[in-house]
């Protein structure tokens, strides 16, 4: 349990700072050259990034396809549900995200809220049912290591509220029978969820740097 939580706060660590590094690094003077600076042909876009990009702007959620990723298809069953997936190409890492618009749940809980009858539960809070019902269909189990996003960290993402949690999972044809993932809730109040599951076999050093490479693909809007 010892070693979980420091490979779990490694991983919230990276996640926080790894948006910190990126901007200085673009602070620094580029030299020019007409050569490198050429525009690179923009990529095909596949069905399922477009299905993808829909649901993230109704989400208020704005998606950049990571360098060194490449695609592949996110299960949508009974079971597990996921809007979108990509892989590193010869690593054993794989990351599934699902993006959620809440906007009209929270409109349909305004209206109820002077209406005992039909009361609702305020939809800001279903980030963390989710979390919890994923992690639970990943592992069997109701105990996994959780840990609460600080606030100062959200901001970078836009965020109100999140939650990592650190899974041992299921031996699973669906998830390619990857040994353990880090799922990361981010909730933007009122307005969406993100959900995203990193999978690996290891979960030493270089599991976070792959989390690493995906760092600032994903955030709320403003």
């Amino acid at each position: 349990m010892k070693q979980f939580k420091q490979i779990l706060l490694t991983g919230i660590l990276l996640f926080c700072f790894a948006p910190a590094l990126v901007v200085k690094a673009q602070q620094r003077p580029v030299k020019s050259n007409k050569a490198v600076n050429r525009p690179a042909p923009k990529p095909v876009m596949s069905a399922q990034l477009k299905n993808f990009q829909k649901l993230a702007s109704q989400a208020n959620v704005s998606f950049s396809f990571p360098n060194g990723f490449r695609e592949t298809t996110a299960p949508n069953n009974e079971d597990f549900s996921f809007d979108y997936a990509m892989e590193l190409p010869g690593k054993d890492f794989e990351i599934w995200f699902q993006v959620k618009s809440q906007k009209e749940n929270y409109a349909s809980y305004l209206r109820s809220i002077n209406d005992k009858s039909t009361r609702q539960a305020n939809p800001d809070s279903l980030y963390l049912g989710m979390g919890t019902a994923h992690a639970l269909a990943f592992t069997g189990e109701h105990h996994f290591f959780t840990r609460t996003i600080p606030p100062a960290y959200l901001a970078r993402y836009n965020a109100d509220a999140g939650k990592t949690y650190l899974l041992n999972l299921l031996d699973l044809p669906v998830t390619k029978h990857y040994k353990y993932a880090l799922l990361i809730t981010l909730q933007k109040d009122h307005i969406g969820t993100i959900l995203a599951v990193c999978f690996a076999n290891e979960k030493g050093p270089d599991f976070f740097k792959s989390i690493d490479k995906a760092r600032n693909c994903i955030r709320f809007n403003p």
